[in-house]
């Protein structure tokens, strides 16, 4: 965003202009189990994040801390309904895509936001792809208009020629920098543009935005959310769970362009007046521990990668506000909870999600937390366990997870032969294995198409990765299944080593046989530099198979 709409030079409040019709908002009673959320039946989502704020009397509080300053909520719903008239001007209609390659600035959630109130659909990208990804993205989503950020115009541009259905692209000023090329800039369009005076008529139940998969397991998906779900996770997880609150800044190593990282950094905040953090750059070690000092969060969302190269660097210390932290993406080896509860003070919750539910829908809490297990289900949320033959799964017995919930997509983009396999009435397919117990906890074993049979035997990747990182000189591991000479499948291993840690294959080898049954340890190790993940740090195993 322009530091012209920075909190202390905010023009004219929106809510002062007459505007056709009133806006609708939600309601959320938290006395009840689960929540009770009701949405009126002409229902915009950027209305109620943004200008319910403004009319109530909230404007002045501050939305967004980004790398340029600091943007009220009324400063933020100004920027973001000039923003809907710039795409209008553009030529986007109601319901056409708004492809958004953007960096973590007040500008992300100005422009989504915008979209929406427009009753357009934006359709947030990783900003970590490569430009054969944005050709497929471009061309899948058929979307009408494109911003993107400087920083990343030179690996879109060779896409956007491939793109047929594209209409204009405006390029967006971002902290990294960088040029426009042959595209427009997006800040003399938007600043020239009134604001939106006629709010899109949508319902709950209309398409918002679309979030693409990460692509752990291949190409891809568009998932198409509505807009009544991100206030649903809000109340059901944000409020319910995390006790969220007006006074809390909020501070999401996970970016914007994916569920997890949308809900901590945009719907959470923006639910209850509260503030996020955001910032342009990659989330290293470095750059996380500098927000966590200066920003002083009291709600700190990250993923298990990230929480396991944070405690391997000796400039994190305790911050004087921070009340609780999540972790989603993978599982949470246990033993980085009870590093990160030894080193800082406070807890980790470790849920599982999905783009397909939006957010998290499984997960540990405040004063229930078992490290090593995801928890307990979400109010609102149920949870079903199923054995291989489809059958319920027993106390301690291994299966698929299922989960039905009110935060569902409505399916995914233009392909129905993967929208028929994961989605079933009200039931998601997650692809996820767990194990339950008596007390109602829930055990991660792995993905679906992760699993191994080593003689007969189902073996969880992520059992043997788990007990590779407890060894003190391993930072993280990666497993996949590998042919041995004989054509049977055995366990394989891709391990980072800590800065200055040593460990030979041998030592690896008998230390995994001392924490589980013998015949899961792996029988090859390669050290490597990196693994291969997604944005949301997700190891693609299907990468290093066959390596």
């Amino acid at each position: 965003m322009d530091p012209r709409h920075r909190a202390d030079t905010a023009s004219q409040p929106v809510s002062d202009r007459v505007r056709s019709g009133v806006p609708s908002y939600s309601t959320v009673d938290l006395t009840t189990s689960p929540p009770r959320v009701e949405l009126p039946r002409d229902y915009n989502l950027a209305v109620d994040l943004l200008e319910r704020h403004v009319a109530e009397g909230r404007g002045d509080r501050i939305a967004v801390i980004d790398d340029d300053g600091r943007h009220t909520y009324r400063a933020l719903a100004e920027r973001a309904w000039r923003a809907a008239e710039a795409l209008r001007e553009l030529g986007v209609e109601a319901e056409q895509r708004v492809a958004l390659c953007l960096l973590d600035t007040a500008e992300f959630p100005a422009v989504f936001l915008g979209a929406i109130a427009l009753g357009a659909v934006p359709v947030p990208f990783n900003t970590l792809l490569t430009t054969d990804d944005y050709r497929h993205l471009l061309r899948d989503s058929r979307a009408r208009a494109l911003l993107v950020s400087d920083a990343l115009v030179g690996k879109l541009a060779p896409a956007i020629a491939d793109a047929p259905a594209l209409a204009a692209v405006a390029v967006v000023r971002s902290p990294l920098g960088g040029e426009a090329g042959a595209f427009p800039r997006w800040e003399p369009l938007v600043e020239a543009a009134p604001p939106l005076t006629t709010f899109a008529s949508t319902t709950p139940d209309d398409v918002a935005f679309w979030l693409y998969s990460s692509g752990s397991t291949g190409k891809p998906k568009g998932a198409m959310h509505v807009h009544a779900s991100p206030i649903q996770t809000a109340a059901l997880y944000a409020r319910a769970v995390l006790g969220i609150r007006p006074d809390d800044v909020v501070f999401s190593a996970a970016k914007l362009f994916f569920a997890y990282g949308l809900g901590n950094g945009l719907t959470f905040p923006f639910s209850v007046g509260a503030t996020a953090v955001l910032h342009a750059g990659r989330s290293t070690p470095t750059s996380v521990i500098a927000a966590l000092t200066t920003h002083a969060p009291t709600i700190f969302c990250g993923v298990p990668t990230l929480f396991a190269s944070l405690l391997a660097d000796p400039a994190l210390a305790p911050t004087e506000r921070l009340r609780i932290s999540t972790s989603a993406g993978e599982a949470l080896p246990r033993h980085v909870g009870e590093r990160w509860r030894e080193r800082m003070g406070t807890e980790i919750l470790d849920g599982i999600g999905s783009t397909e539910m939006l957010h998290i829908f499984l997960s540990n809490r405040p004063g229930d937390i078992a490290y090593g297990t995801t928890g307990r289900p979400v109010p609102g949320y149920d949870l079903d366990l199923r054995s291989d033959d489809g059958g319920p799964a027993e106390t301690g017995e291994e299966g698929a997870l299922w989960v039905r919930g009110p935060t569902s997509c409505t399916g995914y983009w233009a392909d129905r032969a993967r929208s028929q396999a994961t989605f079933h009435g009200p039931w998601t397919r997650t692809g996820d294995r767990y194990t339950r117990d008596a007390d109602g906890r829930w055990t991660y074993c792995g993905r679906a198409d992760d699993m191994l049979k080593v003689g007969g035997i189902w073996v969880s990747p992520f059992e043997v990765e788990s007990a590779l990182a407890e060894h003190p000189s391993v930072l993280e591991a990666a497993v996949v299944g590998h042919d041995d000479a004989d054509g049977l499948t055995k366990p394989r291993a891709f391990v980072i080593l800590k800065p200055g840690g040593v460990a030979s294959v041998a030592e690896l080898q008998a230390f995994v046989k001392t924490k589980l049954a013998p015949f899961k340890y792996p029988r090859w190790i390669e050290f490597v530099d990196e693994l291969p993940k997604t944005a949301t740090g997700k190891i693609q195993r299907f990468r290093l198979r066959g390596r």
